[in-house]
């Protein structure tokens, strides 16, 4: 539940609701606590909450503030008068001096999606009836498995033993759904583990320390800043460091070794040993180390990346981001165990792709050939999360693209 409050903390505010409302989504008083995973429509509710509490704070002090729902932006058009914005609820455009396009989700072509392909999970795939057939799903991220659990609950539901182990049981007539999730590495994120709340201070790498590198120029900085990295992992985890060979990695080697372990192992074994380590772990309170510290490293390096030259960024991109992301982008526990649930049910199958693949889209089916190995899928998921356009102003259908007077803010995954 670490998200920013706003007023109230979105534990404050869900201990506020009434019991039938918790009820109504599937929570217990009692059993609310701060590191509690809960579905993501939830905290959408909260963020509305908040959002009409802001409105109602600006407008107590003054501001006057126009918020229009299920209201379709049909044009954006920038005149010598302002820029004019037109909407299917209004005959007459609304006239203003600045327009901020923060859209969010570049959602893909709704042509583009049919009953056999989803360009994306957010297509139609939570309304779809997918018969039991091949599935395919492209990503191993939490939204590839939140698609593969999307697809299966139509088809089977899921219960906990009294050994807390996750199980899964087909219906009658279901017994021809497989699912195939994919990626190039066939690597599947790890379970959120357990660490202190508030996050605890750096020791080496604290703010004066990054602004003094930062100050040398943006020459050599990404590698300045990754002696300072070391710094902190060899203060915070020094046996890890020392296992790891810490300190001969380089910004561009780190993600190598980062998941070297992990690419030995069979994903769903290591899955399962993650599991039950951040399990432990949680029961005892203990704290991993290394991760701990490398998640508030990642929070701490993240405001610098705009200080990095272009050689230095497609460093970071390709090599150091890649641990910080997989280190910060930790699932629920609970995913892990459903995915595990359907591997064990015989459902669910991990594919490793490799750098060389193509994807072959047919009116009846969707082609994988990889290794020279050919793989038919009767549905097809693109489940690896919305991209950013290139050229933001084509990617808004308005004859007017955006202009001098616009900004638009994208949406990019962490």
């Amino acid at each position: 539940m670490r998200s920013p409050p706003i007023d109230l903390t979105y534990l404050q505010w869900l201990q506020q609701q009434s019991d039938d409302w918790l009820a109504a989504r599937g929570l217990e008083r009692h059993a609310l606590h701060e590191r509690q995973f809960l579905p993501r429509v939830i905290l959408g509710e909260y963020y509305r909450d908040r959002f009409l509490y802001l409105v109602e704070r600006a407008r107590d002090v003054g501001f006057v503030i126009s918020v229009c729902e299920s209201c379709e932006v049909t044009d954006i058009a920038v005149q010598s008068t302002g820029i004019a914005i037109h909407t299917d609820s209004a005959a007459d455009p609304v006239i203003v001096d600045l327009v901020a396009i923060a859209t969010g989700h570049l959602w893909p072509e709704e042509e583009r999606a049919s009953r056999q392909y989803f360009p994306s999970p957010w297509t139609g795939l939570m309304e779809a009836r997918i018969a039991p057939c091949r599935v395919g799903i492209l990503g191993t991220s939490l939204s590839a498995i939140d698609a593969a659990v999307a697809v299966v609950a139509r088809h089977g539901v899921f219960h906990t033993e009294d050994d807390k182990t996750t199980h899964f049981s087909l219906h009658p007539g279901s017994e021809a759904l497989e699912i195939t999730l994919m990626s190039r590495h066939g690597v599947l994120p790890e379970a959120d583990f357990y660490c202190p709340i508030p996050w605890e201070p750096l020791e080496i790498a604290t703010p004066a320390a990054l602004e003094a590198a930062i100050a040398e120029g943006s020459d050599a900085l990404l590698d300045r800043i990754f002696e300072l990295i070391v710094k902190e992992l060899e203060y915070a985890a020094p046996d890890w460091s020392e296992a790891i060979g810490l300190r001969q990695l380089t910004p561009d080697s780190i993600a190598d070794a980062w998941f070297a372990d992990r690419l030995t192992h069979d994903p769903f074994q290591w899955a399962q040993r993650n599991l039950q380590e951040v399990e432990r772990n949680k029961r005892e309170h203990h704290t991993v180390p290394w991760r701990y510290a490398i998640l508030r490293l990642h929070e701490a390096i993240e405001t610098l990346v705009p200080q990095f030259n272009d050689a230095d960024s497609r460093r970071f991109r390709q090599g150091l981001a890649r641990v910080f992301i997989d280190n910060y982008a930790a699932i629920p526990p609970e995913s892990i165990r459903r995915l595990l649930a359907l591997h064990r049910a015989g459902i669910l199958r991990i594919l490793t792709l490799g750098e060389d693949y193509e994807l072959q889209r047919e009116p009846d089916r969707t082609l994988i050939v990889h290794h020279r190995q050919r793989c038919e899928f009767d549905v097809f998921i693109d489940a690896r999360g919305q991209k950013s356009a290139e050229n933001p102003g084509s990617a808004l259908p308005f004859t007017a693209p955006a202009a001098a007077g616009l900004r638009r803010r994208h949406s990019g995954r962490r």
